[in-house]
Formats: structure tokens, sequence, C-alpha cells
């Protein structure tokens, strides 16, 4: 399992050149131009805390790399129903197929079924998906600071915003914090699973949480499972979560959901 990242960002090297030779960028612009209106990822999230109460951004994921089928029974209309009913702020889907069986018409489909903004879920290397992500109907779009340098992170957080996208920028310590931080973001995720081991800690956002300012907005991801982890992290003042996981494994995710965060609807 030795930097996975790297195996993800090459083929999806391959990905997006095949894409780009089967619908010209100039065309993606123009569908994404057409795209209906965006419904605020990052507002649904401040609304959820602004009445003092958890921000939950439930994912669907069919599969990891890791972990393999998390989920056989696979509807993602039917769990973005759930999750809505559940009290979801927003709503994650992986649209990468190679490594988390995932796919674009999964978030079109968990978006059509609900009134839930949704992060489309990929690891972006071409302003293309930026593009690409808009066409399809998404939101938010995730922004990786370990997949991208510098002068690429502040150019597809500017083209997000263009678009009028959101943009969720994941970090996995200080020093990425700091880059995402100077793009002029507001928008943070922490992920406690490291991309290159898969290794979870969450003592990664407690850390992170420790100098973060206080006009932006704090996202804690991955490893989360137990209402001990929402505890430590809530006594951290972390109170916004990606959460996937711990709900694909559970009959009824959005009943899931209400039980690991009570206080969400």
């Amino acid at each position: 399992m030795s930097d996975i990242l790297n195996t993800i960002l090459a083929r999806k090297a391959q990905e997006v050149a095949a894409l780009k030779a089967c619908i010209r960028l100039a065309e993606q612009r123009a569908r994404a131009a057409d795209a209906a209106a965006t419904r605020g990822f990052e507002a649904a999230l401040r609304a959820k805390l602004a009445k003092g109460v958890s921000a939950v951004i439930a994912e669907v994921k069919k599969a990891s790399p890791s972990k393999g089928v998390l989920r056989a029974d696979f509807n993602p209309a039917e769990i973005a129903i759930r999750y809505e009913v559940g009290g979801a702020a927003c709503l994650s889907v992986l649209t990468d197929v190679d490594f988390f069986q995932g796919s674009d018409a999964y978030m079109q489909a968990a978006r059509a079924a609900c009134t839930l903004p949704v992060l489309r879920k990929d690891f972006i290397i071409d302003a293309y998906q930026v593009y690409e992500a808009r066409a399809l109907g998404a939101d938010c779009v995730l922004l990786i600071a370990s997949a991208l340098q510098d002068s690429r992170l502040a150019e597809f957080s500017e083209l997000a915003r263009e678009l009028g996208l959101d943009a969720l920028i994941e970090v996995h310590d200080s020093e990425e914090m700091a880059r995402a931080l100077a793009t002029g973001g507001s928008l943070i995720g922490v992920n406690n699973r490291n991309l290159r081991t898969f290794e979870t800690n969450m003592d990664t956002s407690v850390t992170l949480k420790r100098d973060f300012p206080e006009s932006g907005l704090f996202v804690t991801e991955s490893g989360i499972h137990s209402s001990a982890d929402v505890e430590k992290l809530r006594n951290a003042g972390i109170h916004a979560f990606l959460v996937g996981e711990a709900f694909m494994r559970q009959p009824d995710p959005g009943a899931a959901l209400a039980a690991l965060f009570g206080d969400c609807r």
C-alpha cells in the first residue's frame, strides 16, 4: 500500500487525457455555462453550524482501495434520500471509477433524489475537471493539496469560484494547511487518513484545529466511527464532519447518521 496517491494520480492523468480527446474543453466550458444554479455547499454547512448543530457531509461510496466493496447493495439515489432524512447538511459522492468504483452517474442520481448540495469527490489534476464537475451538476469540488502544486491549487480554487462552485481544499498537515489558506479559500477539510499509506489518526484534526482561523470552516474527514470519536473531535472545537464508511456498512445509512450525530436535525 506504499504511496497509493501517486498510483491514483498517474491513472487519473491517463483518464483526463482520454476525456479531453472525447469531449473538447470548449464543449465542457459550454456545458458548465448552461448548468443549473448550484445549491451552496459551504452555505449549507454554515447554516447547520449557525443553529448550533453538527454539520455532516454524508458520503455515498461503494468501495475504497483499502477496504474493498463497502456496500454491495448500492443505490445512490436511495442513500441520498436516507441521508437527507437523517439530517445531513451536504453529500459527498465518489466519482473515481478505477479505485473507488464510483461514477459520475452516481453523483447525478444522488443529487437528483434530494435537495442537498453535493461534493464531487474525485482527484482533480486539471482545470478540465473543474469545468466537467460544474457541467455534471456538482455544487462543490475537492482539491487535494498533496496532489497539486501551489499554482494549480490557486488556479483551480479561483476557477471554481468563477464557476459558482465551492471548493473543499483537503490537507493533511500544517504545511498543507498554510498552502490552502493562502489560496483565500475558507472551506478546509483535514483528512485524518494519510493518502499515501491509508492509515488514519484523528489527532491530525485535533492538532490542526488549534491554529485554524475563526473565519474559516474546518471539516474533519475519515476515521470517524463511534460516538467517542465524535466527542473527541467536538471537544477540540470541531463541529463539521465528513463521514462515509461508518454509514455505508449499515442497513439504513440515514438512521446511522442520525444515531451518530443526534443533534444534526
